[in-house]
């Protein structure tokens, strides 16, 4: 009798997805994609398309008993973890990640009470509800702090509250227009109504970004950032590598190159890998991926963001097969289906991705992207990719959605990887038409 070909229900059909549901299919299964956009590039692999939202919990599980799945999982995507979790257990299959875990792994302000409770290192941080909670936080922080969603990612809605700097601006434009005028309650009241707008501003940019409407206070780590890449077997954290993160200045946070493996000293990475695995633990997260960022500051590593899925930005689709030869989505595949992945190392070499952007403050119209012939196949260069095209609106760079394109590299070390996408990146020329 012919054995009947399992099915797995894969939530998300962007193009980071796409990994995942290629190994899905290589290991033989039929392929059930769930995405909003019915045009997402991952459906063309699907056997069955579903357009329906990943976060649409009861939708979900209504087409997961229809079509009955051997397996529900998520690649990449924050949102969809919770729903992978809700329809996993309510249809009672093994548990990667409980319902209430899958929450504090995606809610922000969950996930900092879970890791708080648990003596997890952390930095400050409020949940606020409303503005007036908003400003009481900012306020406690002494006005240098990070904004960000409770429940959002790729650096959407993440913005530096600096409120002695602004402070000091307004100060400096105050003197100089009573330079020869006593200083009168008018204008100290113009004053501070610019600072009140500030703070007005930033609350209404980020709360836009927030779905359940909750904006979190934290405060401003200062020191080098990373993420840990991590592979969670029967409840023990495997670290596959620490990546180095680099980003823009502020206000906004958004992350334009990653190289593996760290480049920080041993003592500073074992401290990270202590803190990513008391959060791991403290999470509760079983058989799936973890990717879990962390700042390193005067007192410590403390945690940024954790997520129990695998990483963005190329990091565990390319950048973790490129340093160490394990591929980290095929792995997490085969964990959600029961399997237990390889993860010995089979390399160890230097890997870098680059992203071209416009500049924090660059808006207008891409008119082009000129990139060389000659950097195509040279030999360090593994890929070169485009996501805008000419004609396409550019508005700074405020989150991950604003980038450009990427450029990845390798080398013998993670610092001839970064050398090299650095001298790639000199010769790109990014043309915009400024509107006036």
């Amino acid at each position: 009798m012919e054995e009947k070909q399992k099915k797995m229900m894969i939530l998300g059909a962007s193009a980071l997805q796409v990994p995942a549901i290629k190994k899905a299919k290589e290991l033989g299964y039929q392929i059930i994609l769930v995405d909003y956009d019915e045009n997402a590039v991952g459906f063309a692999l699907a056997d069955v398309k579903l357009v329906v939202s990943t976060l649409d919990q009861e939708e979900v599980y209504r087409q997961a008993l229809i079509y009955q799945p051997d397996v529900v999982m998520t690649s990449t995507s924050d949102g969809p973890v919770r729903t992978a979790a809700y329809v996993n257990e309510k249809l009672g299959k093994r548990p990667d990640l409980s319902y209430e875990n899958a929450i504090c792994a995606t809610i922000k302000s969950k996930m900092r009470d879970r890791l708080k409770q648990c003596g997890v290192p952390i930095p400050e941080y409020y949940a606020a509800a409303d503005y007036e909670a908003f400003s009481t936080a900012v306020d406690k922080l002494g006005g240098d702090c990070i904004v960000k969603p409770a429940d959002n990612a790729g650096s959407r809605g993440v913005v530096h509250f600096d409120y002695p700097r602004q402070q000091g601006a307004y100060q400096s434009q105050l003197e100089n227009e009573t330079a020869a005028l006593e200083r009168s309650t008018e204008r100290l009241a113009a004053y501070y109504k610019k600072l009140v707008e500030f703070k007005n501003k930033t609350y209404r940019y980020s709360r836009s970004n927030a779905r359940n409407g909750t904006v979190m206070v934290e405060e401003y780590m200062h020191g080098p950032e990373v993420s840990v890449e991590i592979m969670v077997i029967e409840g023990e954290p495997h670290i596959l590598t620490i990546t180095d993160k680099y980003i823009t200045p502020p206000p906004y946070f958004v992350e334009l190159a990653h190289c593996e493996p760290s480049r920080l000293d041993a003592k500073t990475q074992e401290d990270i890998r202590q803190v990513a695995i008391q959060a791991v633990k403290a999470i509760g997260i079983e058989n799936a991926p973890a990717h879990v960022e962390i700042k390193v500051t005067e007192e410590g590593a403390k945690i940024v963001e954790l997520a129990a899925r695998l990483g963005g930005d190329f990091i565990t689709s390319r950048l973790v097969p490129l340093s160490t030869g394990i591929d980290m989505v095929g792995a997490s595949v085969l964990l959600a289906t029961g399997e237990v992945p390889e993860l010995t190392p089979k390399r160890d070499r230097g890997a870098a991705i680059h992203f071209i952007h416009a500049g924090q403050e660059q808006e207008g119209v891409l008119t082009r992207i000129i990139v060389p012939d000659a950097l195509y196949g040279q030999e360090g260069v593994e890929e070169i990719s485009l996501y805008k095209k000419p004609g396409d609106p550019v508005q700074g760079t405020r989150s991950s959605n604003d980038r450009l394109g990427h450029v990845i590299t390798t080398g013998e070390t993670a610092e001839q990887a970064m050398e090299l996408g650095k001298r790639v990146m000199a010769q790109i020329c990014v043309e915009i038409q400024h509107e006036r």
